[in-house]
C-alpha cells in the first residue's frame, strides 16, 4: 500500500531519513513505494542485466535499480533508471556521484499489484516533461508494456511487439521476451 503524506517543500523532504521501501516526493506529496514482490524483482534484475550487458562495456549507458533522481521539483525512485554514459553524475575525481540531481534518459516502472496506476503513470509523465527520452510502464498481470515517448506520446505494446530501446543501445527485446523471464 502506498502511504501519502503532505509536505511543504522538496528541501524538507530531502532532509527526512530514508525509508524502506523508498519514499518519493512529487507534486508536493510524499508517498512510499510498494515493497517489490517476486515478478517485479525478477523483471527488474533481468532488465538491468540485459541493458548493462549491452551498454556498459561500450560506455553507452548504465542501468540503475531503485536510484533516487531529483529534478523538476520532484524526488523520484524509478524501478530502473538508465543514464547515458556522458550524463552519469560524477565527482571531480571521476568517481560516480552519490546524488543524481537530474532526470534519467530512460525511466522504467514495474506496476505492483498494490500500486496506483495513476501515480506511477504520473511519475513517468513527470520524467517525460523534464527531459527523459523514453519511459516504460510494465504491467506483469496483463503482460503488456506502456511506452512513453517525447511529447508524451504513449503506446501500449503486447506479444511479439518489439520494444523501443534508448538509441545507441544494441538490444532487441519483445514484450514476450520480457515476460518469459518469469518462467523458471
Amino acid at each position: 500500500m502506498t502511504t501519502v503524506v503532505q509536505s511543504t517543500t522538496l528541501a524538507e523532504f530531502l532532509q527526512r531519513p530514508e525509508t524502506k521501501p523508498a519514499s518519493e516526493y512529487i507534486n508536493g506529496k510524499i508517498s512510499q513505494k510498494s515493497m517489490p514482490q517476486g515478478e517485479h524483482s525478477l523483471i527488474q534484475v533481468e532488465l538491468c542485466e540485459a541493458i548493462n550487458r549491452t551498454a556498459k562495456p561500450q560506455k553507452i549507458a548504465l542501468a540503475f535499480p531503485e536510484l533516487r533522481c531529483v529534478f523538476g521539483g520532484a524526488a523520484i525512485v524509478p524501478d530502473i533508471s538508465v543514464f547515458r554514459w556522458e550524463r552519469i553524475p560524477r565527482e571531480p575525481s571521476g568517481r560516480i556521484a552519490n546524488r543524481f540531481e537530474t532526470y534519467p534518459d530512460w525511466a522504467i516502472e514495474i506496476l505492483s499489484p498494490d500500486q496506483s496506476f495513476g501515480n506511477v503513470l504520473n511519475k513517468l509523465l513527470h520524467c517525460s516533461q523534464h527531459g527523459t527520452e523514453l519511459g516504460w510502464l510494465i504491467f506483469p498481470e496483463e503482460a503488456n508494456i506502456l511506452t512513453i515517448f517525447p511529447n508524451q506520446r504513449v503506446e501500449m505494446l503486447t506479444g511479439t511487439a518489439q520494444l523501443p530501446i534508448l538509441s545507441n543501445i544494441d538490444l532487441t527485446l519483445t514484450v514476450e521476451q520480457v515476460f518469459s523471464w518469469l518462467i523458471l
